[in-house]
């Protein structure tokens, strides 16, 4: 492992409109530039009717399969002669019909040949913005602009952008969040950056290797097909099998391997930066102050070398992994980045359930641990696979006690914290005077630290 000191509302409100000529927007006072996607957008665009055939066989092979031999050369000819130039078409028309535009409070994206839509991604609503470019697009010296946004359940993106035309359109939407004035926004560029980690591929293959999960899937790809050719001598049984659970064992493992490969994390002004992947390389950031839980974890077989694993929750977006490996004390000065203030509570400090907890689960118990301090709410649970969940307290939306029937009896009780990204963390079986306790004085903590938090705006 490597740590060099130096380096370097969404509102999507679709609104159906009229066609509009020309490549400007007018707004009172201002004229806004509306731009076009990449020249070879199109050429990703075409496939989509090639994908609606392909489609259709797939769900009826049978049909698919009768009708293919019902064509003759000359059929087949005809159709390609039909299907290439209309799938050109189609592509040419999508991204002709297809614009953006900056203003000083949005992103406008503007689609559609016959029904028009316009998406007004407000950038305060922002919550991160990643650069990733797939093999081809590397090829092509383009790139794609994902923006994570509050209250969506998918990104929206720019796909193609040029690569500078992208990192230059990134640097601009992260400098009008943080509030700079437009003409400022243009010129700042991307922030430099100083790297403080990178993950060596031979760590990360041994990391998998050291993975149950990884094992597992491997010993049920393997044995699960072999009981059934051995039950059923049927091979189509054991294929409708065993390609999923390849597929799982290869997702695991190489698939894995492949989307973490070269995992490098770097510190600038707009958040953590994140650059990884072997064919498709991905360039994530980690928005600062929008993180609403971190996990550590620390697998079994990973003890003895000190590895763990660093996730993240962040509302309203799909970055989940902040370290995919890393020596703990390493880890643990990347949290104190994306959780100012923040300590990782040591394993003493987690106070454990009362001995009676074993009643209601017998050996797992162990494994439970609670910690409060100034800044976080910590919980640990899991024995062989363990988990340290830490919720900053002005993250925590509300607080709840719940209590089963056997955990009445022996006086216990389950504290949860929900988190803004719809998340829960619980403290499990604590003594049920301790988690009163602990739901009045979370709720008054809760308080005081949104009071006290720096605003959640970029480069604040």
């Amino acid at each position: 492992m490597t740590t060099p000191g130096a380096g370097d509302g969404h509102g999507t409100a679709p609104a159906e409109d009229g066609a509009r000529g020309g490549n400007r927007a007018a707004t009172p006072g201002n004229d806004v530039v509306e731009r076009r996607l990449h020249p070879v957008t199109p050429l990703r665009r075409a496939w989509a009717p090639v994908a609606v055939i392909v489609g259709w066989a797939v769900h009826d092979p049978d049909q698919a399969q009768r009708q293919l031999t019902r064509l003759t050369t000359t059929h087949l000819l005809i159709g390609l002669a039909v299907l290439i130039p209309a799938a050109a078409l189609y592509g040419f028309l999508t991204w002709w019909f297809t614009h953006f535009a900056v203003t000083d409070t949005e992103l406008r994206i503007r689609t559609g040949l016959l029904f028009r839509r316009t998406a007004h991604i407000r950038l305060e609503r922002v919550q991160a913005v990643d650069v990733t470019q797939p093999l081809l697009a590397r090829v092509a010296g383009v790139a794609k602009l994902k923006l994570d946004v509050i209250g969506t359940g998918k990104k929206d993106e720019l796909a193609f952008l040029g690569a500078d035309e992208a990192r230059a359109l990134r640097a601009e939407l992260l400098a009008r969040a943080a509030g700079l004035a437009p003409e400022t926004a243009r010129e700042v560029g991307e922030a430099p950056s100083r790297q403080l980690l990178r993950v060596p591929p031979g760590v990360l293959a041994v990391s998998l290797l050291l993975t149950g999960a990884t094992w597992g899937t491997l010993i049920a790809a393997v044995a699960v097909p072999t009981l059934l050719w051995l039950a059923t001598h049927n091979l189509w049984t054991v294929l409708a099998t065993a390609l999923p659970l390849l597929g799982a064992a290869g997702a695991s493992s190489a698939g894995r391997f492949v989307g973490e490969y070269d995992w490098t994390v770097a510190e600038s002004p707009d958040g953590l930066r994140i650059d990884r992947g072997l064919l498709d390389r991905t360039h994530e950031t980690v928005p600062p102050g929008r993180v609403q839980t971190v996990r550590i974890v620390e697998p079994l077989l990973w003890r003895r070398r000190g590895w763990v694993r660093v996730e993240l929750d962040v509302a309203g977006s799909s970055n989940s992994v902040l370290l995919p490996v890393a020596p703990r004390e390493i880890a643990e000065s990347v949290v104190a980045r994306v959780l100012p203030g923040v300590s990782v509570p040591a394993g003493p400090e987690l106070s454990r359930p009362p001995r009676r907890a074993a009643r209601c689960r017998p050996l797992w118990w162990r494994g439970y641990g609670l910690a409060v301090t100034d800044a976080v709410f910590a919980a640990r649970y899991g024995l062989l696979r363990r988990r340290l969940a830490l919720v900053p307290h002005a993250k925590v939306q509300s607080v709840r006690v719940t209590q089963g029937p056997w955990q009445r009896v022996l006086g216990l009780a389950d504290v949860r914290v929900d988190t803004g990204a719809n998340k829960t963390v619980t403290a499990r079986l604590r003594d049920a005077e301790e988690a009163a306790r602990l739901l009045r004085d979370q709720a008054e903590r809760s308080r005081t630290g949104r009071r006290d938090a720096l605003p959640d705006r970029w480069m604040a």
